[in-house]
C-alpha cells in the first residue's frame, strides 16, 4: 500500500513510522529484527531502509603504495526490505540515493522493487563520501535529486533509460522526498529551496520527509510556508531524541540543524550521560504531544537501529 493511501486510511489519527539502517557488511540481519519487535507493538504501517553510498578504502601494497578502492559498507537495502515485509507484513520505504550508483543500477533495483511488491520509494541526492569536500556524482549517474525523480516518475510511465514501446510495464511507485525545515545547507536562502522542493512535487512526489528537527516551531513554520506555496501533500516529520551531550554539537554539524538555547541549557544543568538522554527522550515526547495537537499525519523516528529509546517515546504517546 502507498503512503498516502496510510495516511488517508488514518482518517486523521497520527501513524508511527520508523526508520533502520542495514547492518555492516558481514552481519546478520538478526540486528535489524531486534530493532523492529520491540516497536511492532505501535502497529507501525511502514519502515524506512536507509541506503548507503559506497566510501572509500586504501589497501597497502608489498611495494608501499596504496590503491584507493571503492567499497559499501552497508548493502542489502533492497533485500532488508523484502525481509521485513516477509516477516511482519508491514510496508518498506528503501532509500534511492543518486551517489554511489548509476542509472542502470538504479533502473534494475526499481524492477526489482516492484517485483517485489515495494510501492513506495524515498528519492535522495545522498550525502557526499567521506573525504570529498563535496557531493561528486557516480560517472553515469545522477547529480540531483530531481534527476532522480525523473527517472522514476519515467518508469511510471512506462520510459525505461534505452527504450520505450507502448507494452513497457508501467511500475507504480509513491515517491517520498526530503524536506528541511532549517533549508537545506547548500541552498542560498529558504526560498530558493521552496523552489526547489515545489519543483520535485510538480514532478509527482507525493509526500516529503522532513530532517530532523528540535524546535517545533522550525517545523510549524516550514509546513505553513510550504502550503502557502502551493505545496498540499502530507509532510512527515523526522525526529530523533537526543543520546548524549556530544550530540548538541555533532547533530548540528552533521545535519545543520540548530539546537534550541532551553534544550542546551538543560543539558548543561545535567550531572551524567544518562540524565541527558533522558532529557532527551523527554524533550522528544513533548515535541510529540504538540506535533499531534498540530495534525501531523505521522511521527517518524531516526531509529539507528536502536529501538530503546524510540520504544519509550512510543508509550508515552501512542
Amino acid at each position: 500500500m502507498k503512503i498516502t493511501e496510510h495516511i488517508q486510511n488514518a482518517k486523521g489519527k497520527t501513524l508511527f513510522s520508523f526508520e533502520l539502517i542495514p547492518p555492516l557488511k558481514g552481519q546478520s540481519i538478526q540486528g535489524i529484527y531486534d530493532a523492529i519487535d520491540p516497536l511492532m507493538e505501535f502497529k507501525p504501517p511502514f519502515i524506512d531502509v536507509t541506503t548507503l553510498r559506497e566510501d572509500y578504502l586504501y589497501k597497502e601494497h608489498e611495494n608501499g603504495l596504496l590503491e584507493k578502492l571503492s567499497y559499501r559498507k552497508r548493502p542489502g537495502t533492497i533485500a532488508i526490505c523484502a525481509a521485513i515485509m516477509n516477516k511482519y507484513h508491514v510496508d518498506t520505504v528503501p532509500h534511492l540515493l543518486c551517489g554511489g550508483f548509476t542509472k542502470d543500477e538504479t533502473e534494475n533495483g526499481l524492477f526489482d522493487l516492484q517485483f517485489l511488491g515495494i510501492d513506495n520509494v524515498l528519492v535522495l541526492r545522498g550525502d557526499a563520501r567521506r573525504g570529498d569536500a563535496s557531493f561528486i556524482p557516480t560517472p553515469n549517474g545522477h547529480n540531483y535529486a530531481t534527476d532522480l525523480l525523473q527517472q522514476v516518475v519515467d518508469m511510471n510511465n512506462g520510459v525505461y533509460l534505452h527504450e520505450y514501446n507502448e507494452d513497457n510495464l508501467k511500475t507504480n511507485f509513491c515517491v517520498g522526498i526530503a524536506g528541511y525545515p532549517e533549508k537545506h545547507f547548500e541552498a542560498p536562502n529558504m526560498k530558493t529551496d521552496f523552489k526547489y522542493l515545489k519543483q520535485k512535487i510538480d514532478m509527482g512526489a507525493e509526500f516529503i520527509v522532513t530532517q530532523m528537527f528540535f524546535d517545533n516551531q522550525k517545523y510549524f513554520d516550514f509546513v505553513n510556508n510550504c502550503r502557502a506555496n502551493g505545496i498540499s501533500v502530507p509532510i512527515i516529520p523526522g525526529l530523533k531524541p537526543l543520546a548524549n551531550t556530544k550530540q548538541l554539537a555533532g547533530l548540528a554539524k552533521t545535519f545543520h540543524i540548530d539546537m534550541p538555547e532551553d534544550l542546551c541549557d538543560a543539558v548543561a544543568a545535567c550531572k551524567s550521560e544518562k540524565e541527558v538522554k533522558e532529557l532527551g527522550i523527554e524533550w522528544t515526547i513533548n515535541q510529540c504531544k504538540e506535533l499531534i495537537k498540530f495534525g501531523v499525519p505521522v511521527l517518524h523516528f531516526y531509529t539507528m537501529s536502536n529501538a530503546g529509546p524510540t520504544k519509550r517515546i512510543a508509550e508515552a504517546i501512542f
